[in-house]
């Protein structure tokens, strides 16, 4: 079967958000162009990671261009995207390997998330080399969401991504674990109930 790649080049909107309640949100990842929608699922922990990280290689494109490559230092106002994700939220796939690229030629950040898939080495390979064969770009390979955006998509698109993600339940003052909103047995408090 061959590979699905869901390319936006560029996207009119990519953002990431949530559908559910805190303590029990979906994180997805959400592309559009064109009248198309795709949207990937994904744990919080790597919408942080990818946000994180895209504003760390911005920073580096910046700092080795001399501050001459088209990439604001802050997410710009005009490209803030606070709009809830596209209806209905249909998941592709789930993510289990994200990539970051900078395209200096094209002066673009180039995302992949590509879906989970189970390593099965060959009888004559070990897991190294069936991970390095899984990260090629083979026509085989595992559906791919590849969005390419500008600089300033790229700034709005990690600071929208962190907000998400610190948008969830509070954390304890005492041991920093998330507060439910019936109540938290604090492992600070030897096991008592703490509420709010």
């Amino acid at each position: 079967m061959s590979r699905q790649v869901f390319l936006y080049d560029p996207p009119d909107r990519f953002i990431a958000g949530t559908v559910g309640l805190p303590g029990r949100r979906t994180f997805f990842l959400q592309a559009s162009a064109g009248g198309r929608t795709t949207s990937v699922a994904l744990e919080k922990a790597q919408v942080e990671a990818l946000a994180e990280r895209i504003d760390e290689l911005l920073d580096e494109v910046v700092r080795r261009s001399g501050g001459n490559a088209p990439v604001p230092a802050v997410a710009p106002a005009e490209v803030d995207d606070t709009e809830p994700l596209e209806t209905p939220v249909e998941e592709e796939f789930r993510v289990g390997t994200m990539a970051l690229a900078w395209d200096g030629e094209g002066e673009r950040m180039v995302v992949e998330a590509q879906a989970i898939v189970e390593l099965e080495p060959d009888a004559d390979e070990d897991l190294a080399d069936a991970e390095e064969r899984l990260l090629q770009d083979d026509e085989n390979g595992p559906p791919m969401l590849r969005v390419r955006i500008s600089g300033s998509m790229a700034r709005s698109f990690a600071k929208r991504a962190l907000e998400v993600v610190n948008a969830g339940r509070p954390p304890c003052p005492l041991c920093s674990l998330p507060l439910d909103p019936e109540g938290h047995v604090c492992p600070r408090q030897n096991g008592y109930r703490r509420s709010e």
